[in-house]
């Protein structure tokens, strides 16, 4: 399919959203768990909700294909889980580091599961985001488990994405959407005995505060079912490994939002925009340097 502008400038918006997630995380007041369950549970509704007013589908090609699904809709709870618990033990700026790594992820699992090969390119380009992301992030690391979760996070986004971008070549996005919302709500759900018992210190928090409602609605409903849906399209035209790329914009607009919401005290040093810089750079030269090696590109593996 041909690429165009708006592709991109779409992509970035959908950045834009991802970004925003770390501020309705810090801004809802449910344990990272619950609030994942409830994610799930808003976006698995919102998004049968919208299938049947579109007259779309429920149905899959075969019952391999909805194994698939349902495995990926675990996979997606555990980026989830991994992503806000980072943020939980750490600090977001730990957990957004560790997501970083998706686009080095990607850029070594989508031509195993494609079977091309690894382009040095795009390996390049992951580690000069990572070290974007250093220089932004530089300080005295005290959080090994927030790291190792953000970390987590960041491999099992690019997993479930190489995933989509293979299955929405024969399943409509939305459809796709739904049950790997529904799988994921199912997944935290039967994680919740374990859970109580031996993480939460027997209690859950089930109970939303208006409030949180309202925010738990923007997370499932627009950074859920929109984002998400409209990312699975994306793939369909943009590679895994650039769509993950562009993902480490997120820490930057979140930390814009930050600036905008919580004030002054989330202004970052004269780092942040050398580090800003350098990611900016590297997200920008992909498309060039793509349209340019493109050959090289599709050699498919002996």
């Amino acid at each position: 399919m041909k690429i165009n502008l708006a592709d991109y400038f779409k992509l970035h918006f959908l950045v834009f959203l991802f970004g925003f997630t770390a501020i309705l995380g810090k801004l809802i007041s449910l344990p990272s768990v619950e609030m994942v369950f409830y994610r799930t549970l808003l976006a698995a509704t919102g998004m049968a909700a919208l299938i049947v007013l579109r007259k779309g589908s429920f149905a899959v090609p075969s019952s391999k294909d909805f194994w698939k699904l349902t495995l990926t809709g675990l996979i997606v709870a555990a980026h989830w889980l991994t992503f806000f618990g980072s943020g939980r033990v750490s600090n977001p700026s730990v957990s957004l580091v560790g997501f970083a790594t998706c686009s080095f992820w990607a850029a070594l699992i989508e031509p195993i599961a494609k079977r091309k090969k690894i382009q040095p390119m795009e390996v390049g380009l992951g580690i000069a985001v990572l070290i974007g992301l250093y220089v932004i992030f530089a300080f005295n690391f005290d959080y090994p488990l927030g790291l190792l979760l953000g970390i987590t996070s960041g491999l099992t986004a690019a997993v479930f994405s190489v995933i989509n971008s293979k299955m929405v070549a024969r399943i409509p996005s939305f459809t796709i959407t739904f049950y790997e919302m529904a799988a994921a709500c199912v997944g935290i759900a039967a994680f919740f005995p374990f859970y109580q018992k031996y993480i939460s210190n027997g209690s859950l928090q089930m109970l939303p505060s208006p409030t949180d409602w309202f925010y738990l609605m923007l997370l499932g409903w627009v950074c859920s079912v929109y984002a998400y849906s409209q990312m699975i399209e994306l793939s369909k035209k943009l590679s895994v490994f650039f769509i993950q790329l562009a993902l480490n914009l997120e820490p930057v607009y979140g930390i814009v939002f930050a600036i905008l919401i919580f004030g002054k005290q989330e202004i970052m040093k004269w780092n942040f925009y050398v580090g800003t810089s350098i990611i900016l750079t590297a997200v920008a030269l992909y498309p060039f340097l793509k349209r340019n090696f493109e050959h090289h590109f599709n050699s498919p593996l002996q």
